[in-house]
């Protein structure tokens, strides 16, 4: 599945509920969705700056049943709610190509209205989960260019 497949079943997802609520409901629940996060792995380096809680993200590649190299993301958050966040984002960039996720544009945040329904610092926490989550593709891109 593509990721603009992805985000748009998501929107639909979201659509269902009318409430925010509901939504924030939906997202707590996506957090059970997570793979379990290794204590080896929060450490300093995986600590994203900008975020209100604590958020730990970790990438690496891995094949796909088609030989592609994807990227393959693990994350965690001591906040439930951000938790649940860290398991949207990973449910729509990780399994992809570097290509794939450093160029295509992520519409699904602001259709669902997840921005302008989180707190400023948390809004500010959503954007740098994102950049770093596209820093990872973008350096794994560099490698490839360089094999």
């Amino acid at each position: 599945m593509s990721i603009n497949q992805i985000q748009d079943e998501i929107i639909e997802e979201f659509e269902a509920f009318d409430d925010w609520m509901d939504r924030y409901s939906l997202l707590i629940e996506m957090s059970n969705e997570l793979t379990p996060f290794p204590e080896s792995d929060r450490t300093p380096q995986n600590l994203i700056d900008g975020c209100q809680s604590k958020v730990w993200f970790t990438a690496h590649t891995a094949q796909d049943a088609e030989g592609r190299t994807v990227v393959v993301y693990n994350g965690d958050s001591d906040a439930l709610l951000v938790k649940g966040i860290v398991a949207l984002l990973i449910r729509v960039l990780s399994g992809h190509t570097p290509k794939e996720i450093v160029e295509t544009e992520l519409y699904f945040i602001d259709r669902i209205g997840l921005r302008e329904h989180l707190s400023p610092t948390r809004s500010n926490g959503l954007a740098a989960m994102l950049t770093q989550m596209k820093l990872y593709a973008q350096a794994f891109l560099a490698l490839q260019h360089q094999a």
